[in-house]
């Protein structure tokens, strides 16, 4: 790794130089403000250097670059009108991850490369224009603001070749015009963490290309579409943290046959879960947590075989972070609740297998088809109305990581199967109406108390004791490995125990020793004559008395 201080001097003679490629280097390159380099670059790329805070005002003397990269720059200023009057020249370039301030200039001719990433800096306004040109656009972890009815409409009868949409993370407001019809060529649209309200335009059904839709924590309202089933490529929808409400459409099931994440987490989504969305044998993670959702837990979800088995190839549309227009897409993420915390997951999405029902208002037992799901690695169920016992197969799912079943009516015993969790880090029985002693296993006894309580189990790693307080202990988790795995009664073995004892402490020594068998009988033929000579002299008086 190269490291130390480069510059204007080292560059004096490299008259004829065209390209410079240095990325990932720990080096800084110093320059006066009026510092004219000698030559002229087709392609820069000074990724992770140092070239802040100024912006570098020598790029604006370069007339004829197509790519440039100095993401990771440490650049905290804001970026001169002579440098975006060149950016319609370039092919690819890439500003993020600076601290770039300032608006962009409203002309659609700034921003005309195919590739553009803006992303995590500090610009702010509305958003700029763009061309036709471009493929892909990032200007995601900004404050963009106001709405951007003028950027979906502007040239409304001019097809968008743009295939990457990222704009979230902004102060964008307003709703989302009718205009998405020309932008059919889309495959990635996210929209999220914004002010946006109102509802989805019919026109989203325009786009057929669409592989992932992101409009998380934003204010939209009304109902899912219908004309978003002409989207038949969608591998993710998320819409979590909105205002939309209705049924859950069973369309998604039909048409969106490819969908491997579907999150509609923090709506106002009622009735029940459509068993349509069984259909779904791709799908990876189901979140319809907070919700208004009631009836019970479909048997039909057994047939998430992406679930079931890790034999189904992933899509390759899942992993995004792929070489297109000279360009590395973002990877796709989420936000999801594991393990009891909401956590952002990018690299490892694909890995993830997760399904979370909770605080809705579904009722009746858990499926034990749930169980053939062996693959899942989180399943929270938790603030519902379900009752019945946990199903005694729980501990066929051996991958699971975090099981939330707190604040519901579960009933009966802790099935002992749970012992066989190894991979178990989060568990939450609590507030539910489960008895007995907790199964012993390295997982449940490591875990907090609070798991446990708003029950009347016993058993560490609770302080109450099996034996005291009126706790009858669960005897089904006395099990012997001699016997197989079979339930084993102890009662029963201490009374044989017992006859095999006494058995050999009278016979054996009769059977071993020829003296003490001699003097035995010959004390048993005495104890015989004295009893016949008793039984006589009671015989004898009992008549005579008649």
């Amino acid at each position: 790794m190269l490291k130390g201080v480069v510059s204007e001097v080292h560059f004096a003679n490299l008259t004829s130089l065209r390209i410079l490629y240095a990325e990932g280097n720990q080096l800084a390159l110093k320059a006066s403000p009026h510092w004219i380099p000698p030559f002229q670059l087709e392609s820069l790329y000074l990724q992770s250097w140092n070239l802040g805070p100024k912006f570098p005002q020598w790029l604006c003397s370069q007339r004829r670059m197509l790519s440039l990269d100095i993401s990771y720059t440490q650049i905290s200023d804001m970026a001169p009108p002579s440098f975006w009057n060149l950016s319609s020249q370039f092919q690819y370039l890439n500003l993020s991850h600076n601290l770039i301030n300032g608006e962009i200039p409203n002309s659609p001719m700034i921003l005309s490369t195919s590739v553009i990433d803006l992303s995590s800096n500090h610009f702010k306004g509305p958003l700029p224009y763009i061309s036709s040109n471009v493929y892909v656009l990032d200007l995601s972890n900004n404050s963009f603001s106001r709405s951007i009815s003028h950027f979906f409409c502007f040239r409304v009868n001019e097809t968008k070749n743009i295939v990457h949409l990222n704009l979230e993370k902004n102060l964008l407001s307003g709703i989302i015009p009718d205009c998405l019809m020309n932008w059919r060529n889309l495959a990635v649209l996210n929209l999220g963490n914004n002010y946006f309200s109102g509802n989805i335009p019919a026109s989203i059904g325009s786009l057929t290309k669409l592989n992932s839709l992101h409009l998380y924590n934003n204010k939209f309202s009304g109902k899912l579409p219908s004309s978003l089933k002409n989207c038949e490529e969608l591998v993710i929808i998320d819409v979590a943290e909105n205002r939309f409400a209705g049924n859950i459409p069973s369309w998604i099931g039909h048409r969106c046959t490819s969908l491997m994440v579907l999150i509609l987490r923090s709506n106002n989504f009622h009735g029940h879960i459509p068993k349509e969305l069984c259909a779904l044998t791709l799908l990876q993670i189901l979140d319809l947590s907070h919700n208004n959702l009631s009836g019970s837990i479909p048997r039909c979800v057994k047939n998430f075989r992406a679930m079931a088995t890790n034999n189904i190839p992933n899509d390759p549309n899942f992993y995004r972070h792929t070489f297109r227009y000279g360009y590395y897409l973002p990877l796709e993420s989420a936000l999801l609740v594991i393990k009891g915390s909401i956590r952002e997951y990018n690299t490892i999405l694909q890995l993830v297998k997760s399904i979370d029902f909770s605080k809705n208002n579904l009722s009746g037992e858990i499926p034990k088809e749930v169980t053939s799901l062996q693959e899942l690695q989180s399943l929270n169920l938790s603030c519902n109305l379900l009752n019945g016992s946990i199903p005694m197969n729980l501990g066929a799912m051996v991958l699971l990581e975090s099981i939330d079943f707190s604040l519901n009516r579960f009933s009966s015993k802790i099935p002992p199967s749970m012992s066989s969790l190894t991979f178990l880090s989060h568990l939450n029985l609590s507030n539910n109406n489960l008895t007995g002693n907790i199964p012993l296993s390295t997982q449940l006894q490591s875990l907090n108390p609070s798991s446990f309580d708003g029950n009347k189990l016993c058993g560490p790693p609770l302080t109450v004791n099996c034996t005291t307080n009126g706790v009858k202990p669960n005897n089904e988790n006395i099990r012997s490995k001699e016997t197989g795995g079979l339930e084993v009664d102890w009662f029963f073995v201490s009374m044989a125990l017992s006859f095999v004892v006494g058995f050999w402490s009278v016979c054996g020594p009769l059977l071993l020793n020829k003296q003490w068998r001699i003097m035995y009988f010959q004390f048993l033929d005495h104890m015989g004559y004295k009893l016949k000579g008793f039984v006589s002299l009671i015989w004898s008086i009992h008549f005579s008395g008649a």
